[in-house]
């Protein structure tokens, strides 16, 4: 049995996080996260330069960053990926190796994700600085809902002041 598609859905805020092509690997940092260790609250990898030097050896390009004119161009990638869905874009920070945004929005917060992620690679293949192929952006990314109504100027905060 299938749920009708056309149920309008309500508007919810979600914390959407992703990263630039090999910036952060796995062993390289503490605080990261594999499949064994992803769940809520629970117990971090540790840091492990074996695992990292393993990790980065099997990268298929050079780790992609983005300079201060792709930041820009990134920015305004979101602001219009949000415009053109009638979402909200309540904060973003582009970094130099990931970019991290609080949206309300009427989609699941894995939609938002793949959104910004393709009008940001596509701004970006107009600024014409990478070969057609170039891998910019991790396999996925973070995404979370924000259920509670505090949780939203928490997220913001943890954007801005990052």
């Amino acid at each position: 049995m299938r749920v009708c598609q056309n149920i309008p859905r309500r508007r919810a805020h979600c914390f959407i996080t992703f990263s630039c092509y090999g910036a952060h690997l796995h062993g390289a940092e503490p605080g990261s996260v594999d499949r064994r260790h992803n769940l809520y609250e629970g117990r971090l990898v540790e840091p492990d330069p074996g695992h990292e030097l393993m990790v980065r050896q099997h990268l298929l390009q050079t780790p992609y960053q983005l300079d201060p004119e792709s930041r820009i161009v990134v920015l305004a990638a979101l602001r219009e990926a949000c415009s053109y869905r009638s979402w909200e874009l309540l904060t973003a920070h582009v970094r130099t190796n990931d970019v991290h945004t609080v949206v309300q929005a009427e989609a699941e917060p894995e939609r938002v994700l793949h959104a910004l992620k393709a009008y940001a690679s596509r701004a970006l293949n107009r600024l014409g600085r990478d070969e057609p192929n170039r891998k910019r952006w991790a396999r996925h990314g973070r995404t979370r809902w924000l259920w509670k109504r505090e949780d939203v100027p928490d997220a913001v905060e943890y954007v801005v002041a990052r």
